[in-house]
């Protein structure tokens, strides 16, 4: 009889921790993350699905994440371009997508694909809403979709974006006309120093589109001239016309109290300073290009603070460069800055709890 008690204990306590792990593994379904890869508009490739116990980043819409100039997806299927920060969000809880446009071109070609993307998400999930987030000109590619469906977005979230354009890119188009002029080039047609350097970025563009999963048949359409055209700071007087948010009213201004536009929440984070990492290759060239800046304008090494705010400003004045902004190189961060994927994490959290 004792023997028997004994048994009936035993099973009883097997049955309690059996009940206790199935409901753990409810729970740890119900917050589970997917993390997907959009190499074209015809469909998404599941990278992986994570099982947590954490919803911090359980946003009511999918996360869409649509990479800047010369950027990518999965580049090699190996790194991203938003580096780990797909993983960190997918194992809180969040739905994410990474896209893939044309690597160089305007904001008009790439805002279009990514349209057509985000289309393509829509259907795959079911939602009828996604929350953007958008590196430098995918923030502006972000804007262009959300002006032409507003009914799409639900948030953008755009980091290290020039709301007022790029003046890297107004110095590069000011040479190359003084350039055609000095070599007498008729007006309108390019010069040899303007078609050497929209074929290099080109070449550049196929590769790495060639290397994020785009059909070697089907290359997606690659223009430098296009790119620079649209980001300059005189073609973004027409853009914001043309495709308003909540940014100043003036340069360096302050943006409006309301950050909800036509439907769509926008949010904002950037950075300033150029080097941040001994170790960091790439903050060599940030400090050339940040240089061309006057100096109290302070920038990440491509974008300006004062031209990066739009919406809710999180922080513009994060020490981040424009790579540091989506943790690259590699990582290679400052040590004395709030970690990129902290930043990340905090930022859908406060999507999600505005109720996106």
């Amino acid at each position: 009889m004792k023997n028997l008690h004994t048994c009936f204990r035993l099973l009883s306590t097997g049955a309690a921790i059996t009940t206790i792990s199935m409901l753990a593994m409810t729970s740890t379904t119900a917050s589970a993350g997917n993390y997907y890869n959009c190499a074209d508009s015809t469909g998404c490739a599941k990278v992986q699905r994570t099982f947590n116990f954490t919803n911090y980043n359980a946003t009511k819409y999918p996360i869409v994440m649509a990479h800047g100039f010369l950027g990518w997806n999965r580049l090699f299927n190996t790194l991203d371009y938003f580096n780990g920060i797909p993983q960190t969000l997918s194992m809180n809880g969040a739905d994410v997508f990474t896209t893939k446009t044309s690597t160089v071109n305007s904001i008009e070609v790439r805002g279009e694909q990514l349209l057509s993307q985000i289309r393509t998400i829509k259907a795959i999930t079911g939602s009828d809403k996604v929350n953007l987030v958008g590196h430098s000109q995918g923030g502006l590619d972000s804007r262009y979709v959300a002006s032409i469906d507003p009914q799409a977005v639900a948030s953008i979230t755009t980091v290290a974006s020039p709301h007022t354009g790029v003046g890297v890119a107004d110095k590069v188009n000011t040479w190359l006309k003084a350039r055609e002029k000095a070599n007498g080039v008729p007006e309108g047609q390019d010069g040899i120093e303007a078609k050497v350097l929209y074929n290099l970025f080109e070449i550049a563009g196929l590769g790495v589109g060639a290397a994020s999963g785009i059909p070697l048949n089907k290359p997606q359409e690659q223009s430098a001239k296009g790119f620079l055209n649209s980001v300059s700071e005189e073609a973004f007087v027409a853009f914001n016309k043309a495709h308003p948010g909540p940014i100043p009213s003036s340069y360096c201004g302050n943006t409006p109290a309301n950050n909800v536009m036509n439907g769509v929440a926008y949010y904002s984070f950037s950075g300033v300073g150029q080097s941040t990492n001994l170790f960091d290759a790439s903050d060599a060239i940030l400090n050339v290009t940040g240089s061309l800046y006057d100096k109290s304008d302070l920038n990440d090494g491509l974008v300006t603070k004062c031209s990066s705010r739009i919406g809710q400003v999180i922080r513009d004045d994060y020490h981040m460069n424009h790579l540091d902004s989506i943790n690259q190189l590699l990582g290679l961060v400052s040590w004395r800055e709030t970690n990129p994927l902290t930043v990340y994490r905090q930022q859908m959290n406060r999507v999600k709890n505005d109720g996106y």
